[in-house]
């Protein structure tokens, strides 16, 4: 590893080693912690590197120096409730989300607009140097692909990178197997009509993905949404339950970093789903696109790690954390990756040879540790602040999840708020919120709203936060 990458890790890890016990309230406010030297010494690092992990806790608003006193944990922002599990209606439900979805992605990206609403990191939080050189090289020393014609399932040093890349998750997975896609969207298409006929029951967490809900839409398949904690997420009783009752051909879910309550599933209830699908021949679709995004080692360990029958279909991109411009994503499908792999050749045909090896050379390179901790590092410090602000200026009685990682809050206001109101007064004030009701089958959360903190953050996205929260206290007055 370069030098300037290795201590470029170092600084991080040492932040990171201390960012988490103060966001866990294992350092309490006030609380003294090492001094420069002190912390120099236990990791055998110079001085500059503590100096430098301390300054990123400052700015991350961690810890405060004390003159002649060294440094201590910083006081936090009110800590605002978190919902409760959700409670989503016991039957299947045919799917009609996609118009609402598509006007609050097309107004999220609109530059005249403040956006909350989607869930897309600005360029700031990319290595965008790398993926410049990267690609530059790609360029000089494939440039013949660009006049070839591609076929098979994709380039060999990508899905080698990308099998490499899964031992992160815990997964060994054989390169063969890996099918390169445009992204996990379509990894996810694939898999759910390789598993299932149209008419259909998929089991999926509620809230979910409202992109997941518009496939089921467009395959003609029921959403069968399961209650979920917005800590440990799906409720695998209330699953097993379902299983017992409901004709359900697939399960479909983000163990980690779920989208948009940013539950974690805890490594025992990982072990168990595999268990569960296993036993009743039910395909599992993991997205880990979030993966690398979650706080801790634990988080990171996918589903697919405790599969021994090949039913966990597993699928990702790196459009939320390497490049998103690069447009590729992949899945190993299990069992059923001889079916994925023939879909995917006669639906959408192979990606761009020249960009597949531009992804293999950064997956490859040893700063991209360093990439995903400077990542989590500054979102951590953002989505602590946007909890406070919430705290203070949203209605009493909203709640606000906590997740371990990752860049969306999911809020409960009070019920009776009008979520789709709320939206309409905020587009008058030119902000986008993402309406709860976009996030479900159902009319269930019709008062929850998501936010999404990847975008561009400075003072007038705080303002508009603001302004979100004197609305909605506007309409809680009114009710």
């Amino acid at each position: 590893m370069p030098e300037h990458d290795q201590a470029e890790v170092l600084y991080l890890q040492i932040a990171e080693s201390i960012a988490m016990p103060i966001r866990a309230g294992t350092l309490a406010r006030g609380e003294r912690i090492p001094s420069v030297r002190e912390l120099a010494r236990h990791h055998s690092v110079s001085l500059g590197t503590v100096v430098q992990a301390y300054r990123m806790l400052e700015d991350s608003r961690l810890i405060v120096a004390r003159p002649r006193s060294g440094y201590f944990v910083a006081a936090r922002p009110p800590r605002p409730p978190e919902p409760e599990t959700s409670n989503p209606p016991a039957d299947s439900m045919a799917v009609d989300v996609s118009s609402l979805a598509a006007r609050v992605m097309q107004l999220a990206h609109d530059p005249g607009y403040v956006s909350f609403g989607a869930a897309c990191p600005s360029a700031d939080l990319f290595a965008e140097e790398r993926v410049r050189r990267a690609t530059s090289r790609a360029v000089q020393r494939h440039r013949a692909t660009l006049t070839q014609y591609i076929v098979g399932s994709g380039d060999e040093s990508l899905r080698r990178a990308i099998a490499r890349h899964a031992l992160r998750m815990g997964c060994q997975l054989d390169a063969r197997d890996i099918v390169v896609t445009n992204s996990c969207l379509e990894s996810i298409t694939l898999c759910l009509r390789a598993v299932t006929q149209p008419g259909d029951v998929v089991a999926l967490e509620s809230p979910t993905l409202f992109s997941f809900l518009e496939i089921l839409e467009d395959l003609h398949l029921r959403a069968l949404e399961i209650p979920t904690h917005p800590r440990t997420g799906i409720s695998l009783d209330a699953l097993q339950l379902a299983f017992e009752t409901q004709p359900v051909k697939a399960v479909l879910a983000v163990p980690t970093l779920s989208n948009p309550m940013g539950a974690s599933m805890p490594p025992a209830d990982r072990r168990r789903l595999a268990q569960m699908v296993a036993e009743r021949g039910i395909p599992l679709i993991e997205d880990v696109t979030y993966n690398d995004l979650a706080e801790q080692d634990g988080q990171r360990r996918a589903v697919r790690s405790f599969d021994t029958t090949g039913h966990v279909m597993l699928c990702s991109s790196f459009s939320k954390t390497v490049a998103p411009g690069l447009r590729l994503g992949w899945v190993d499908a299990g069992r059923w990756g001889t079916k994925v792999a023939r879909m995917k050749q006669v639906t959408s045909g192979s990606q761009s040879a020249m960009l597949q090896r531009a992804m293999a050379d950064l997956l490859m390179q040893p700063g991209i540790e360093a990439n995903y901790r400077q990542m989590r590092s500054t979102i951590a410090a953002r989505v602590d602040e946007v909890r406070g602000l919430i705290a203070q200026h949203f209605p009493k009685g909203t709640r606000v999840t906590d997740p371990p990682g990752g860049f969306i809050l999911w809020v409960e206001l009070p019920h009776g708020t009008d979520s789709l109101a709320l939206f309409q007064a905020c587009l008058a004030e030119g902000i986008v919120i993402a309406p709860g009701t976009m996030f479900s089958a159902t009319n269930h959360f019709r008062h929850c709203i998501r936010l999404g903190l990847a975008g561009r953050w400075d003072d007038a996205h705080r303002h508009a936060l603001r302004r979100v929260g004197a609305l909605a206290e506007d309409m809680s007055t009114l009710r």
